[in-house]
């Protein structure tokens, strides 16, 4: 049946998306417009393809379980030298993002995989153009700001042309049989706790 290669990430949503994907277009960054601007929860990952519906069920158990949480982006960070990559801060909700991406990655599930990086949720506004690019990217959002209530997340697939197109959107605190999520679960402690940093 062969593989797919699938990630899974938290919609920025609009007018936002958008808007900064049309920027980092505009930045040089080519593979933009194949991208949905995005905060990344599980990397770019190949699997079987007949291991889809066990990680839909996974999918819709950890989404089920957890309570939506205030996103706040604000400013820009980079990577570089390390990885050459500008990047929107997620200021509010990083902590309900790390929980949510362990959760999804458990060494028990079907999406297990190790990061080439310790996990840092971001909002990529370009990758891997010129340094003057990269440069020009890092102070025209440097005053950027947006704010919204995260509700669940989406697996994507990346097609064979590199473009990545949404399969399912998982939403918060409805699993299959539609029951509510329970007060107390992770998301609910990361979204009262979580401060700008």
């Amino acid at each position: 049946m062969g593989t797919v290669t699938l990630g899974v990430s938290i919609a920025v949503p609009e007018p936002y998306g958008s808007r900064l994907q049309q920027l980092r277009a505009g930045f040089g960054d080519a593979a933009a417009h194949g991208i949905p601007t995005h905060v990344t929860l599980v990397p770019p990952t190949e699997v079987e393809a007949d291991r889809l519906p066990e990680i839909r069920a996974h999918l819709s158990a950890v989404a089920a379980a957890f309570r939506a949480f205030r996103m706040r982006l604000e400013g820009t960070g980079t990577f570089r030298p390390l990885s050459p990559v500008v990047f929107v801060k997620v200021v509010e909700g990083a902590e309900g993002c790390t929980r949510l991406q362990g959760e999804l990655r458990d060494p028990g599930g079907p999406l297990v995989r190790e990061l080439a990086f310790p996990y840092h949720p971001h909002v990529t506004v370009a990758h891997g153009i010129s340094e003057e690019a990269m440069d020009l990217a890092f102070t025209t959002l440097a005053e950027y700001a947006a704010e919204w209530v995260c509700a669940g997340f989406a697996l994507y697939e990346q097609g064979s042309d590199g473009v990545w197109r949404k399969l399912r959107e998982y939403p918060f605190g409805t699993g299959p049989t539609g029951v509510p999520a329970q007060q107390g679960s992770p998301a609910d402690e990361a979204a009262g706790t979580a401060r700008p940093s």
